[in-house]
């Protein structure tokens, strides 16, 4: 099969079709009809079905599809090896990170990336942790930073930071905050908190279920630093790694609470896919961002520190 042709055939499957495929590749449309049949022919399965909308992937294009990414990747990745043979790593690298660690990350990994390969690209792709997962998985990222992944052969996970959960109020609330909780007791407190499947959330629940405690939910939200809003504001209580109360992403002063027997941490992990080899590029990554040194950048501020 040529690999040209299965691009095509990619890329018209994407967007549905031909004239806009067309557009996107640069090339004349007859000539990507032509070479889309050609593949067909090949294959002996009409792959797309043509309408006057436009054209969508028929049974046998859609069991196609994702042999054609996979096959695309992976010419793209032997190219990037052979590439990687020169002094200096070159190519493209993808990074996954959620939310609140590309905020504080994504600054310095960008600065020592270009410093050290200033032949090559990096992007970083946000998202929630679950999410993020299923990009590594799907080949859509090269590397990512996960909190407390679930287990699985195809991923290997490099732990990098590890902390405590901290049940956090309004600076000043009445009445104030305990300086220790029991997981038995975080029941009392309403609590705004992320939708599942986020990683805090599935950890928190998990715990409390072990324990027999009910958590009580006032409210649900995704963005980290909003549910650090709500709290800060005295709306409900929250959750949180110490560093997202009190590191140097913290834009509020909060009220923490050491939470125990037991202590409920959080892992931050670096992840990897097994079944795909790491580019020259990807790996020297991956060692950047261990030299970066996750924990120092999400140290706790003492008092009076500026961020």
């Amino acid at each position: 099969m040529d690999l040209k042709q299965i691009e095509y055939f990619l890329r018209v499957a994407e967007r549905r079709s031909f004239s806009r495929a067309a557009e996107m590749l640069d090339v004349a449309q007859p000539t990507l009809s032509r070479q889309v049949r050609l593949l067909e022919l090949e294959l002996g399965q009409h792959l797309l079905y043509r309408n006057g909308r436009g054209a969508e992937p028929t049974e046998a294009g859609l069991r196609f599809l994702e042999h054609a990414r996979a096959l695309l990747t992976l010419a793209e990745r032997a190219k990037e090896d052979l590439q990687s043979l020169r002094e200096t790593p070159t190519g493209k690298v993808v990074v996954g990170l959620p939310p609140r660690i590309a905020r504080v990350l994504t600054p310095p990994l960008v600065q020592a990336f270009r410093r050290d390969f200033p032949d090559a690209s990096i992007a970083v792709a946000e998202g929630l942790s679950a999410q993020v997962r299923e990009w590594l998985l799907a080949g859509r990222v090269d590397l990512a930073l996960l909190y407390d992944p679930a287990a699985s052969p195809q991923l290997g996970y490099e732990s990098l930071f590890r902390e405590d959960l901290v049940l956090v109020a309004a600076a000043g609330h009445r009445p104030p905050l305990p300086a220790r909780v029991a997981v038995a007791r975080l029941g009392d407190y309403p609590l705004v908190v992320p939708s599942l499947p986020n990683a805090i959330r599935t950890l928190v629940e998990s715990v409390c279920r072990a324990q027999g405690v009910r958590l009580t939910i006032a409210v649900e939200v995704d963005a980290v630093q909003t549910i650090v809003e709500l709290a800060a504001q005295g709306d409900a209580y929250a959750i949180l790694p110490r560093s997202a109360a009190s590191g140097p992403a913290a834009e509020h002063a909060l009220s923490l609470c050491d939470i125990h027997s037991p202590t409920i941490t959080n892992d931050l992990v670096l992840a990897s896919a097994r079944h795909r080899p790491a580019t020259r590029l990807a790996a020297a990554t991956a060692q950047l961002i261990r030299q970066l040194g996750v924990a120092a950048l999400f140290a706790p501020r003492a008092p009076g520190q500026k961020s």
